[in-house]
């Protein structure tokens, strides 16, 4: 049974959803502000449709503070249909807007495909095996015959970027984007200083081949 936690200000709107989705074997959790959202989303639902607009913090917000704890979709519920709302929901970790007034019918497909995709991801990128480097994305470990490797967060999650889009370069920026946030405050060029770091570990376990630069275009990850 998949578990799919609900936030929208708007009680009709909620249990709407909540009577929806429990006939069709989800686990639904209600929130009704963006408080609560942060405070259900520990319960590590599989998917979250979470409302732009609630009091105590906005879905936007919510969303923030909470993509780095949870790795499920998260889908918007929102009447704003602006470019520029749209490039702050993704920016700040969402995965999919959904547009009100909605088709009940519409949404329930669009969440069966983000959660199918999401396992999908999951399944195929939860250990990967590069030389004598592994890789294990549900522990968030990197680790070398047995023995880990010591990183800190920003570390291996730029490891985990760049091995899991083995071969393609990424510049500085694109790196921090990814990594920090569209909004983050701070510049890219501390992602050259992190690059030298990584390296310098990996060197110790002689794979720091992994961590190519591609001169004058940025980094990429090699097998």
């Amino acid at each position: 049974m998949y578990k799919i936690l609900v936030a929208d200000d708007e009680r009709d709107v909620v249990s709407l959803l909540k009577d929806y989705f429990e006939m069709n074997d989800y686990l639904v959790i209600t929130a009704y502000s963006g408080a609560e959202a942060v405070e259900k989303a520990a319960q590590n639902p599989d998917i979250i449709l979470l409302d732009v607009n609630m009091p105590d913090g906005d879905g936007l917000s919510v969303c923030r503070k909470i993509r780095d704890h949870v790795s499920c979709p998260i889908l918007f519920l929102t009447a704003r249909i602006e470019d520029s709302d749209k490039i702050s929901g993704f920016a700040s970790g969402g995965d999919d807007y959904i547009i009100k007034p909605f088709s009940i019918e519409e949404l329930g497909a669009r969440v069966a495909a983000h959660i199918r995709r999401d396992h999908r991801i999951k399944a195929q990128a939860n250990v990967r095996f590069f030389g004598g480097l592994t890789i294990d994305y549900t522990a968030k470990t990197v680790s070398v015959d047995s023995a880990a490797i010591e990183l800190p967060k920003k570390e291996y999650q730029i490891i985990e970027f760049l091995s899991l889009n083995c071969g393609q370069v990424f510049d500085k920026e694109q790196i921090y984007e990814k990594v920090w946030g569209y909004d983050a405050d701070g510049d890219s060029s501390v992602i050259a200083e992190h690059i030298r770091r990584i390296r310098a570990k990996l060197a110790k376990c002689g794979e720091e081949y992994h961590m190519e630069t591609v001169w004058g275009m940025g980094y990429k990850w090699v097998k």
